[in-house]
């Protein structure tokens, strides 16, 4: 209770304090030039300079503020994209990535490893910008089926993560969790995808594009995010690369 109360009366003590202090400067300030003019023309002058001491602090201090809440907003995200690559997303761009024509070319822009630089990644991001990752399942033998069934079961994950309000504010990922989402739908609403009519097969080409395009680019930035917030993570993330050829955790 005591605690409490002292809690309560810290901001009027402190107040009290401060005028103390201040009252006990101009008494000096007083006594040292022996003019009450010069005492109260100071006394005016701070007085005068008072709003906009007020606003520049008031202005600081609302930057600042503004500026935690971010980096706190921030690190909720990273902390819910970092759960969604370790329960979907890894697993999914390794499959898909199959899939896309000149898949080579794809695995060698993408192949990160722990001497890449902040210049690497932007390469690696202007890569995906001009690259036309063209689908091609097909062709690439991608199991439609196993890729249906994976996905199924982690629907009520995906469902978990678009109710989570941080990620309004992250617009891209939220829009990767859509395109995702839309695909479980179509490989769900077909009870078989055997012997599928070739217009099923380039609409589910394109649902697979859209959500591999959203999914490298958020890929890329979350390897970034790993290697300048968490090396020990980066280090996994970096041995178990869906773009490597034989993913491994071991160390060699």
């Amino acid at each position: 209770m005591l605690n409490k109360q002292l809690l309560i009366n810290r901001p009027r003590l402190m107040l009290i304090i401060l005028v103390c202090i201040s009252s006990l400067i101009y008494l000096v300030d007083y006594m040292v030039d022996g003019s009450l003019k010069e005492v109260t023309t100071s006394f005016l002058g701070n007085l005068a300079f008072l709003p906009i001491y007020i606003m520049v602090v008031t202005l600081t201090m609302e930057q600042l503020l503004k500026e935690r809440e971010r980096q706190t907003l921030r690190r909720k995200l990273n902390m819910v994209i970092g759960v969604f690559f370790s329960e979907v997303g890894t697993r999914l761009f390794r499959e898909l990535a199959t899939a896309v024509l000149q898949h080579e070319q794809l695995r060698v822009s993408l192949l990160v490893t722990p001497q890449w630089k902040d210049a690497d990644f932007s390469a690696a991001l202007a890569f995906l910008g001009s690259h036309d990752s063209r689908i091609d399942t097909v062709g690439a033998g991608l199991d439609l089926e196993q890729l249906k069934r994976f996905l199924v079961g982690k629907r009520s994950f995906l469902v978990g993560l678009l109710e989570n309000q941080n990620l309004l504010e992250h617009e891209a990922f939220t829009d990767l969790l859509w395109a995702v989402f839309h695909l479980v739908e179509e490989l769900d609403a077909r009870d078989s995808l055997a012997g599928i009519p070739q217009a099923d097969v380039e609409h589910l080409n394109g649902d697979i594009k859209r959500v591999f395009g959203y999914l490298s680019r958020e890929w890329v930035l979350y390897m970034q995010h790993l290697k300048q917030d968490y090396p020990y993570l980066f280090s996994l993330a970096v041995r178990m690369n869906p773009m490597a050829e034989q993913a491994s955790p071991h160390l060699y």
